[in-house]
């Protein structure tokens, strides 16, 4: 039963709640049903299927094969060409022999399991993703770059460093088992970054506080500002201050410095009191509440809004709400890798089917909240190699001690999020696609993106593992509003802190008109100029040309708290 009904809990239930709890407990938030559901019908699949299985017999020989040749060549003392690459083997220790032969050996293995969990005829696209997944992860267990005997650059730095390294990554292990124990979440440890001080520090006043927002608004940079305000709504699902990290890769200042009036949602971080929140309360309590502030403070303008991530597709349904009411009170929208048809929702779609909403929802029912860690955890495995792995290898193998960025300080600074709100989100957006498919309901009533006919500007980044840029671009289909779609480099928190004088930065830009013949992706890449550098100046110049004339700016409230505020700092 989902966390958002509101029927009675019957003892039986009850039983299973808790009993589906404490197998989430014990698998990590991992639904064992959905794993084992996922390996059966793959290989039964694949039992019955003679032409798969020789397809694969056939494979195998041939790379094993190769790979003979190939380490006979090597142990020659030739310098053959290697079977595969990957960027974690490209270290020259890696190209000799017996090393080279082992990652070759690992890469093929990783090849042949890439075809053996695909195109099998029979299985469910859902169930192929979760079997590749899980044997890639599987894998990389045993990767010859995790494991001090098989690693040259290890073995390198601990005979060049008499073992040091070794020292000092013990003591790091210890210092994180520690902090684990303590079930403390720190940022790395390095120079400390402080928000208020070094992230989080550009001046501005909280105007209005309630039980889930603080709304901040930021001091102008100069005498006159645009008419016209933007309102900037970010992800619940962390801090807000990746709009506004350090001084130079903020992008609330950028915009302040440019003449903008700035307000900025700060959510709460909640706890199990705050469990009860829906989305129609972070409509509510936070869009509206904010949007209605923002009246009060500049009245008779209308507002240019920016979502970033979660925070964009709670606008889009904003956005189609007010454009069911008429209520005209916006003059643009703008979404950052922000989601509207979840039907290719990327490789998170992995941890999302009925089973495994279930794990979440028995351990959230218990809780009240999904906890930080939880998240953390999942988007861990789904870059292991970047985000788990190699740092391992690094802290605890090679003994050094990350100095964290901006970034990391932020990726480090997570949040909980409340049972119901949690619950409703996954299984009516990413589970049943509810507002592409016109059936979610705002107040009772449902909503339609094809209503919402404002100008929009979009940003996608190409190396989006949450939210792919194929999916985001899927609003082309559903508004019929102009649309400014900007691809950019970078991920999906990388390619949105993207300051002007930023290295190997550049992005596509096209606008579709309103109402114009639709355009597939391909059809759009074909299309769409180039651009280097930043796209922070593409869209602060299409926001000054909707954003009225200058005007004197508006007085910030004497009786807020200054910024960030109180709610950014709670943990």
């Amino acid at each position: 039963m989902p966390v958002s009904s509101h029927a009675p809990r019957t003892a039986y239930e009850q039983l299973d709640q808790q009993v589906h709890a404490s197998l989430a407990n014990a698998s990590s938030s991992l639904s064992i049903a959905s794993a084992l559901l996922a390996a059966t019908d793959w290989a039964l699949h694949l039992a019955v299927s003679p032409g798969k299985c020789a397809e694969l017999g056939q494979l195998a020989l041939r790379q094993s094969c190769a790979l003979a040749r190939y380490t006979l060549e090597s142990a020659r003392g030739h310098a053959p060409a290697p079977l595969a690459s990957e960027r974690r083997f490209a270290a020259p220790e890696w190209q000799q022999w017996p090393f080279n032969t082992w990652h070759q050996a690992f890469l093929q293995t990783e090849q042949w399991w890439k075809a053996a969990s695909s195109d099998v005829w029979g299985v469910s696209e859902h169930h192929q993703s979760q079997v590749g997944f899980a044997a890639r992860n599987l894998l990389d267990v045993y990767s010859p770059a995790n494991q001090f005997w098989t690693n040259p650059e290890v073995l390198r730095a601990t005979i060049e460093q008499g073992g040091c390294n070794l020292a000092r990554g013990a003591c790091l292990a210890l210092r994180d088992w520690q902090q684990a124990l303590a079930q403390r979440q720190t940022a790395p440890s390095g120079p400390h970054q402080q928000v208020g001080r070094d992230l989080a520090s550009t001046p501005g006043k909280v105007v209005l506080r309630n039980d889930l927002i603080e709304l901040l608004q930021y001091a102008p940079a100069g005498e006159q500002v645009y008419a016209e305000p933007v309102l900037l709504v970010p992800a619940w699902i962390m801090k807000y201050y990746i709009l506004d990290l350090t001084a130079q890769s903020s992008l609330v200042r950028y915009l302040v410095e440019r003449g903008h009036t700035v307000f900025c949602i700060s959510w709460r971080n909640p706890g199990p009191a705050q469990s009860e929140l829906d989305m129609d309360d972070y409509l509510e309590q936070g869009w509206f509440a904010a949007l209605g502030k923002v009246g009060d403070i500049m009245p008779g303008q209308r507002v240019h809004a920016g979502g970033y991530c979660l925070g964009g597709t709670l606008l889009a349904i904003a956005a189609a709400a007010m454009a069911r009411e008429q209520d005209h009170r916006l003059a643009s929208l703008t979404l950052l890798t922000a989601q509207t048809d979840f039907t290719e929702p990327g490789e998170l779609g992995l941890f999302i089917d009925d089973s495994q909403l279930g794990v979440l929802e028995a351990q959230m029912q218990q809780r009240g909240v999904l906890r930080a860690e939880q998240m953390a955890g999942a988007f861990q495995l789904l870059r292991a190699n970047d985000l788990l792995w190699s740092r391992m290898v690094r802290r605890y193998l090679l003994g050094e001690e990350e100095f964290p960025n901006d970034l990391m300080a932020w990726n480090a600074d997570a949040t909980r999020m409340p049972a119901r709100m949690h619950s409703q989100y996954l299984r009516r957006l990413f589970l049943d696609n509810d507002l592409a498919a016109g059936r979610y309901s705002v107040q009772g009533k449902p909503v339609a993106l094809g209503d919402v006919v404002l100008p929009a500007f979009m940003v996608a980044t190409q190396s989006d593992h949450v939210a792919p840029w194929r999916s985001v671009y899927k609003f082309h289909a559903l508004s019929r509003g102009e649309i400014t779609f900007v691809l950019c480099s970078g991920g999906h928190n990388t390619g949105i802190v993207s300051p002007p004088g930023s290295p190997h930065r550049q992005y596509q830009i096209h606008t579709h008109a309103a109402n114009a013949h639709h355009l597939s992706p391909d059809e759009w890449l074909a299309v769409a100029r180039q651009e280097q550098g930043s796209w922070w100046p593409a869209w602060q110049s299409w926001l000054a040309a909707r954003s009225g004339p200058r005007v004197a700016p508006p007085a910030l409230a004497p009786a807020g708290a200054d910024a960030p505020g109180n709610y950014v700092m709670e943990k």
